[in-house]
């Protein structure tokens, strides 16, 4: 589980491709990184498989994520946002953040607001539906705030603004009108939309129905 909050920019040193997996080797100023550690990778949840005397690791990229992320992209020299598993009894200051990407998105417009970036994301409906105004929305694995949201047909539009602190500190200053992305949704509200569904299929018995609408109203939500 990550927070979203990047620790630090790595750097693509090598790619090493085969037919059923990826090998990404990473350079980053990391220390105590042990073979197993799960790192996230411009969001992506990747497990340590190498680490490098000289600085860095390595972690495999299997055929199915290389399929839902952007990490098929990457070559040598390409920067990556990197942060490693949150620790249980820290501090929380982005959100909860699994690793798990749910779709590509991609750069619709950026524009000036004062020292920040309004930014524009596509993405498909099925992401989209998770979204809402001022929840929680992970960019190349950074914890963002959603501003707006707009579906339109079988995509969602929706909007960020990326503040100077987050335009220096990731690989988020270099987005370009165009430019795809991994996107993954606050998990609260797929759990939400499970609950209510599995409420729904069960009928009106009491002690089947489970969460519903008519439930949380009893109970005064």
């Amino acid at each position: 589980m990550f927070t979203g909050l990047i620790e630090e920019v790595g750097v693509i040193r090598a790619v090493e491709r085969s037919s059923a997996e990826w090998l990404l080797r990473i350079g980053c100023g990391f220390q105590g990184v042990r073979l197993g550690d799960s790192i996230a990778v411009s969001g992506v949840c990747l497990t340590v498989v190498e680490v490098s005397a000289s600085g860095g690791f390595a972690v495999q990229v299997s055929e199915a994520t290389l399929e839902v992320s952007t990490l098929g992209n990457l070559s040598a020299g390409s920067r990556v946002n990197l942060e490693r598993a949150l620790a249980l009894g820290g501090r929380l200051d982005g959100h909860l953040v699994q690793g798990h990407v749910d779709a590509m998105g991609r750069v619709e417009r950026l524009t000036p607001r004062g020292r920040s970036l309004e930014t524009w994301f596509r993405v498909p409906g099925a992401v989209g539906r998770y979204l809402i105004p001022k929840g929680s929305i992970a960019v190349d694995g950074v914890s963002l705030t959603v501003n707006s949201v707009v579906d339109v047909g079988e995509e969602t539009r929706f909007s960020i603004n990326l503040i100077p602190h987050t335009q220096r500190e990731t690989t988020l200053s270099a987005l370009s009108p165009g430019v795809v992305v991994n996107v993954e949704s606050d998990l609260l509200g797929r759990y939400v939309e499970r609950l209510l569904a599995r409420g729904a299929a069960c009928g009106q018995d009491r002690e089947r129905r489970g969460l519903d609408e008519t439930f949380l109203r009893q109970q005064g939500y």
